[in-house]
């Protein structure tokens, strides 16, 4: 299959280019937190928008010459990966006028794209397993899935280190209460359980038509459901131990146990992804069949 170069250089030129600009974003969100100056906050903020906005024209310049839904790699995962996550800092930054959130996010989403940028960007045949509709839904789910316990995790880190933020200069117009702090928190791992459900039901649904079986016990599939009942707890616990004295440091706990999970289970699904693109033939003795 021939594929088309000048896609294959915008790709290139915007993954390059979004790399170079959430640096930038990362290192100007530090400058804000040691000089205490808002305009630079706001510049950083200003320059995670136009990286997302060079990631996406990659990302789509990918899926163009690729033919299919840039999922199935090391490389293309961590890159929609990192794409998520952004998104969804975008998101709840704009919506809680909090864009003192990049100063962990950015840094977050700088390292997960410097991973995808040593992978090998070579793009592979799809094997008949991974030609199913049921892919593209399954892996958008937990893009929006991780990037949003990202979020969460990031926010936690706020929370928890708040206090000595302050300390350190930071006031009341840089972070939010920790009223706030919490809302974000809760909302965001609501909207990733919320996708990391519709991820496990619609690659059950994958899975059968592949393989024959809703599931299998793989490590990919058990990560997924000890995240899932990870956060299914922590929400629970939410809604029963709001009144407890030192929430802050309880949610935590809960969310960053569940977030590192999320994170395992992600790359997990990548190496899955890439070794079916790669040509392997069977997983557990299940032989591949057109869906």
């Amino acid at each position: 299959m021939q594929y088309n170069p000048i896609l294959s250089q915008v790709e290139s030129v915007c993954f390059m280019g979004a790399l170079a600009v959430y640096f930038a974003a990362a290192a100007l969100y530090f400058v804000a937190l040691v000089v205490k100056k808002e305009k630079a906050g706001r510049g950083a903020f200003l320059l995670s928008a136009v990286g997302f906005a060079l990631h996406t024209v990659c990302i789509a310049a990918r899926g163009i010459n690729a033919g299919r839904l840039p999922f199935t790699n090391q490389y293309e995962f961590a890159t929609c990966f990192a794409w998520g996550i952004t998104l969804c800092f975008l998101l709840f930054a704009g919506k809680f006028h909090f864009q003192a959130l990049g100063t962990f996010v950015v840094p977050l989403v700088f390292l997960v794209l410097g991973y995808a940028s040593m992978q090998s960007r070579e793009i592979h045949a799809l094997m008949p397993a991974l030609q199913s509709r049921w892919l593209g839904f399954h892996v958008s789910m937990a893009i929006i899935s991780y990037g949003s316990f990202g979020v969460a995790f990031a926010v936690a880190m706020v929370l928890v280190f708040g206090n000595r933020l302050k300390a350190g200069g930071l006031t009341d117009r840089h972070l939010p209460d920790e009223d706030t702090l919490d809302l974000i928190i809760y909302r965001a791992v609501a909207l990733g359980f919320l996708f990391l459900s519709l991820c496990i039901v619609t690659g059950a649904i994958w899975a059968q038509k592949a393989w024959g079986s809703y599931w299998s016990w793989d490590p990919k599939e058990t990560w997924s459901l000890i995240t899932w009942i990870t956060m299914w707890a922590s929400i629970r616990c939410w809604r029963d131990f709001t009144v407890m004295p030192d929430t802050s440091a309880a949610n935590f706990s809960e969310k960053g146990t569940g977030s590192a999970q999320m994170w395992s289970c992600a790359f997990s699904a990548g190496e899955e992804g890439k070794r079916l693109s790669l040509g392997m033939k069977t997983i557990k003795n299940k032989k591949y069949d057109a869906p």
